[in-house]
């Protein structure tokens, strides 16, 4: 064999063999919470210490603020499903300045079955004493994951441009299924 057709099946080996180790996610650990998000999605200081973790993503083209996705996790449960839901309503309008329905579906996931929830409408986010300050968005949707365990409440919620959220959808949802309790 030639040193030239040697170096080119080598580099060609060389190539396979990083693509091979670079995933196309990564594990975000969210106090006894694993999560497989995707590597596009970058992990950030946490804006307050209520929060577990804090992922941001690039708004998509057309859209001018990235999604943020937040992570609580409370020992005890934090209360229920539905109290949650309810909170997360309130945090949007609609154009009659009504809270706007929020839809739910079950997912199942590794750590258990999974209340994922999306609303949409002008953002209005929580103000007060331990809420990181926030300016309120028109045309924003919400993704939200609840699992509730014996021992925790773990509260994911994503809220960014309508545009963006809708197409980190899919995402979002293969995330969901990928939540895994710590061992």
């Amino acid at each position: 064999m030639k040193p030239v057709r040697i170096a080119a099946s080598l580099a060609a080996v060389a190539v396979a063999l990083t693509a091979a180790q670079d995933p196309k996610t990564q594990t975000i650990e969210a106090r006894g919470l694993k999560i497989q998000a995707p590597t596009t999605w970058k992990k950030v200081t946490p804006a307050s210490p209520m929060r577990a973790a804090q992922i941001r993503v690039e708004p998509v083209d057309g859209d001018s603020y990235p999604a943020d996705l937040v992570v609580f996790v409370f020992p005890g449960g934090g209360g229920g499903v539905e109290q949650n839901l309810e909170r997360w309503r309130k945090l949007f309008k609609d154009a009659n300045g009504e809270a706007p329905k929020i839809e739910t579906k079950k997912i199942a996931a590794k750590g258990g079955e999974v209340t994922r929830a999306e609303t949409s409408g002008n953002y209005q986010p929580s103000s007060g004493p331990g809420f990181p300050a926030e300016p309120a968005r028109a045309n924003a949707r919400l993704l939200g994951a609840i699992l509730l365990t014996d021992d925790a409440g773990y509260f994911i919620r994503m809220v960014g441009p309508d545009k963006t959220m809708k197409e980190l959808a899919p995402q979002f949802d293969e995330m969901i299924k990928s939540l895994e309790l710590g061992k």
